[in-house]
């Protein structure tokens, strides 16, 4: 009886050993072979097209507004499968402002989006910066800047408010866009956040980095525009 024992604790033994050391070879395998520059896809690495991945971003959209939505890659199986690596699809630069989280309202997950945002969806150096990075290292198909309606930030430049701090480096940051659109018809608020989605768009082409993805058909930029009142968002330019 004892001796049975003490040949199952052997066998036991020997059988952790060899799990534990094919565990600790791929890990370091996967140290070893590891580069800053290039991170190690992750099981759920995308091979979709510019185009392709932004349909997929409007279909999760249309899931939001339709109250349809399926909340993928929301679980603990997602997060174990990204914790090491990420490979996101998309890349959005949004308004910082809470009433519009992105992987709630295009219906995404854990590791599907590359987020950056700020107040007025400004294309600052840190965000085009930012954005160069999840697009060139990461592998973004698509960047989506995104602003909405009644924006804040907007409104404070439309009015010409006078604002304390680093707030009126934002509102710097989008008169160009006011003062182009305060000709044109219609509500001076919206036309004004339409225009600043486009020059955001417009700056983030200009990067040399991001414009050689677009020329080498690997990268969309687009600008879309989030109704608060339906959840919807409308595209509104996109190269």
């Amino acid at each position: 009886m004892n001796q049975n024992h003490r040949q199952f604790n052997l066998s036991r033994r020997n059988s952790l050993k060899i799990v534990t050391g094919a565990i600790g070879t791929g890990i370091l395998a996967a140290c070893t072979g590891a580069d800053l520059g290039a991170p190690e896809p992750t099981i759920s690495r995308n091979d979709l097209t510019p185009d392709a991945a932004l349909q997929k971003l409007m279909d999760g959209n249309q899931r939001f507004a339709d109250k349809k939505r399926l909340n993928p890659n929301q679980d603990l199986v997602r997060l174990t499968e990204v914790a090491e690596s990420q490979k996101p699809f998309a890349a959005i630069l949004g308004c910082a402002d809470s009433r519009f989280p992105s992987e709630i309202i295009f219906d995404q997950g854990l590791g599907d989006l590359f987020v950056c945002r700020v107040a007025g969806n400004v294309a600052t150096p840190e965000e085009i910066g930012s954005l160069e990075f999840g697009t060139l290292v990461l592998g973004a198909k698509v960047v989506v800047v995104v602003g909405h309606k009644r924006c804040g930030a907007v409104s404070a430049t439309v009015k010409g408010a006078q604002v304390p701090g680093q707030i009126g480096s934002l509102l710097d940051a989008i008169k160009p866009a006011v003062e182009s659109s305060k000709n044109q018809a219609g509500d001076k608020l919206e036309n004004a956040s339409k225009a600043n989605v486009v020059l955001q768009a417009n700056r983030l082409k200009a990067s040399p980095v991001i414009s050689k993805l677009i020329e080498d058909n690997k990268l969309k930029v687009v600008g879309g525009y989030y109704d608060l009142d339906t959840g919807r968002v409308s595209i509104l330019s996109e190269s």
